[in-house]
C-alpha cells in the first residue's frame, strides 16, 4: 500500500460497511496513510476479516467491528466499540454502509421506500451523533458521509436512493454548522460509478455510457474514493467543513441538453 497522505493522528478511524467494495477501498487507503482502521461490517463477516487481514499484511493495524446500523443503539455500539479498541479514542468516522437496490418510483411500496430512505439515513445520523462528542474529547475530528452523484442527478429506478443520498449531503452540512464549533468537521464525497468485479457484465450499457460521458473515459475506483475520504480526514483539509467533493471523472461537468 503506498500511502498518499500522511495522518500522525493515533486515533482510530472508523469505516462503516467495510467488509469490501468501496467501504474496504476507503479502509485500506486510511491504513496505508498511517491511521489504525476499525472496519464496521453487519452480514460479512468473512469479508471484514479479509479486509482486515489486507491491513496487516501491509503492517497495518485493524480490527473488526460488527453492528447493525439499522437501529439507533446499534449505531451508538459500534462507534463505542470503535472508540475503545485501542483506547485512544476517535480521530474520524466514514459513513460508507448503505443500500442501492433498483425499484421504479411508480408502484414503489412504502416498505421498499423505507428500506433505503431509512437505512441510508439513520445510520448517518445516529454515528455522527455518536462520534461528534468522542472527535470533540479528543481535540476535534472529522467524519465524512459517503453520498452520490445521484443526490443532484437521479437514475431511472433509483429515487429512493437519490433522495437518500441528497438528504446526507445537506445534513452534513447542518452538521458542519452545529458541529463546527466543537471542532468536527462534516463533510461529503459523491462518487459516480465506481468499477467493481463483474460491472461490466451485468451492466454494459450503462457502463458504456459512463465512458461516453466522463471526460477521462473511466469508471472510478474504490482507491480513488478512499484517497478523497482520507484527505478530508487529513490536516490539508482542515478548513473544510460543509462541502460535497464529487468524484466523476468530469462527467457532470458535460452539458445534459
Amino acid at each position: 500500500m503506498t500511502a498518499v497522505i500522511e495522518l500522525d493522528d493515533p486515533r482510530t478511524v472508523l469505516v462503516t460497511g467495510a467488509s469490501g467494495g468501496i467501504g474496504r477501498g476507503i479502509a485500506l487507503r486510511f491504513a496505508a496513510a498511517g491511521a489504525a482502521v476499525a472496519v464496521h461490517y453487519r452480514g460479512d463477516g468473512p469479508g471484514a476479516h479479509e479486509t482486515v487481514a489486507l491491513v496487516e499484511r501491509e503492517g497495518g493495524r485493524a480490527y473488526a467491528v460488527h453492528g447493525d446500523l439499522s437501529t439507533e443503539e446499534g449505531c451508538r455500539a459500534v462507534v463505542a466499540e470503535a472508540a475503545d479498541w485501542r483506547g485512544e479514542g476517535l480521530g474520524a468516522v466514514v459513513n460508507s454502509a448503505g443500500a442501492q437496490p433498483v425499484a421504479a418510483l411508480p408502484g414503489m411500496t412504502e416498505r421498499q421506500w423505507r428500506a433505503v430512505v431509512d437505512t441510508n439515513l439513520l445510520s448517518v445520523f445516529a454515528c455522527t451523533q455518536a462520534a461528534a462528542p468522542l472527535l470533540a474529547e479528543g481535540g476535534g475530528g472529522s467524519v465524512t458521509h459517503l453520498a452520490s452523484v445521484e443526490a443532484a442527478r437521479p437514475a431511472p429506478g433509483h429515487a429512493h436512493y437519490a433522495v437518500s443520498k441528497a438528504a446526507v449531503v445537506t445534513h452534513a452540512r447542518a452538521a458542519a454548522v452545529e458541529y463546527g464549533p466543537l471542532g468536527v468537521r462534516v463533510n461529503t464525497v459523491s462518487p459516480g460509478l465506481v468499477h467493481r468485479d463483474g460491472i461490466e457484465e451485468q451492466w454494459p450499457e450503462g457502463v458504456a455510457r459512463w465512458r461516453r460521458a466522463a471526460p477521462d473515459g473511466r469508471l472510478g475506483t474504490a482507491e480513488d474514493v478512499g484517497n478523497a475520504c482520507v484527505f478530508l480526514a487529513s490536516p490539508l483539509a482542515r478548513w473544510i467543513n460543509g462541502h460535497d467533493l464529487v468524484l466523476d471523472g468530469g462527467m457532470t461537468a458535460r452539458p445534459s441538453w
